[in-house]
């Protein structure tokens, strides 16, 4: 930001007008923000890490926060195992990771009927049919 002017009034209220100019350009900064992978995440593993621990024994006797604590300290532990970093894209960091092309384009379909319908270009039952092809 620069070139700051505050000055005058804004009708006949108490507010100050403020002025300035903001400044774009320059370089930008890249990320080292890491994500989980869930689409690289061996499930497996933590199937067999998460069922080893006998949690009958190492519950027993404490509080439900003791218990939560203690699952999420082995959760959280088995999940640096099972599932990999990888390093947010500008693209990526920006969608949902479960937001895939085909998903994005049964979304698109759905909104172009939805504008027909709503200028009468569609009948209730396309709409209906466009939603129950999104859900199988």
């Amino acid at each position: 930001m620069e070139d700051v002017k505050v000055g005058g009034r804004l009708g006949c209220s108490g507010h100050q007008i403020v002025e300035f100019r903001i400044l774009c350009g320059g370089s930008r900064a890249t990320s080292r923000n890491k994500t989980l992978d869930l689409r690289r995440a061996d499930f497996a593993l933590c199937k067999e890490l998460m069922g080893g621990i006998p949690w009958a024994r190492a519950l027993e006797g404490r509080g439900v926060h003791k218990c939560w604590s203690l699952f999420k300290q082995h959760f959280f532990h088995a999940q640096e195992q099972w599932v990999p970093l990888r390093k947010k894209l500008s693209k990526g960091g920006r969608t949902p990771a479960w937001l895939n092309k085909e998903l994005l384009a049964e979304i698109r379909q759905k909104r172009k009927v939805h504008g027909m319908w709503k200028e009468w270009q569609a009948t209730w039952e396309e709409l209906q049919e466009r939603g129950e092809s999104m859900q199988a």
